[in-house]
């Protein structure tokens, strides 16, 4: 799947306003996409790292800028600001690096795929939150008493509700992705549409 730098910059933004429309309200109507973004973007994206991935953290951060300031409130101050915030860095590449990963092992649509899709998309979300949640029970003023035992049942109050958002917008993605491909390749078939006479 080789894609133009045209085609680049429109799969980039359409993931910017899906990150920008659901990262306003993390636990809304709409829940946070920026974990399965990452995840698209490393795979659609995997030859654009350079520019699409830096892109996608800036517009992270800004659009947390402004909510925070819309709020009313200090952004430097706020409880997600602490250190751990630095080390989204490292989690959402976790997920930029596993759609890449499933980018190059990717084949063809068919159940290995859907498989292959399954067993990275669920380790690279594992890695990505593991990352997130420990840094934030670390290095957060808001977990007073840091413990092993506290950090397991935080992960265990939260990791399945990540898994399941991750997912889902993942499956949507599959599905444009499906729907995407058989389009294109009616087109390519189709006589007097690609050209092809025979």
């Amino acid at each position: 799947m080789n894609l133009s730098l045209r085609q680049c910059i429109g799969i980039f933004l359409v993931l910017a306003l899906v990150m920008a429309g659901t990262r306003i309200n993390h636990f809304g109507a709409l829940p946070d996409a920026s974990w399965a973004v990452f995840f698209v973007a490393g795979f659609y994206l995997r030859d654009s790292l350079r520019w699409a991935f830096p892109l996608l953290i800036v517009l992270g951060v800004f659009i947390d800028f402004l909510v925070i300031n819309s709020m009313g409130l200090d952004f430097w101050g706020h409880y997600c600001m602490s250190p751990a915030y630095g080390f989204l860095l490292l989690a959402y590449a976790a997920m930029w690096f596993g759609g890449a990963l499933l980018r190059r092992l990717h084949r063809d649509i068919g159940v290995r795929s859907l498989l292959l899709l399954a067993g990275v998309l669920v380790l690279a979300t594992s890695v990505c939150f593991v990352i997130s949640n420990g840094s934030y029970y670390q290095l957060s003023d808001e977990v007073t008493s840091p413990s092993l035992a506290g950090w397991i049942k935080n992960m265990g109050d939260w990791y399945l509700g990540y898994l399941r958002t991750t997912v889902a917008y993942v499956c949507v993605a599959v599905a444009a992705h499906v729907i995407g491909a058989r389009w294109l390749h009616v087109l390519a078939t189709t006589p007097g549409v690609s050209g092809n006479r025979g």
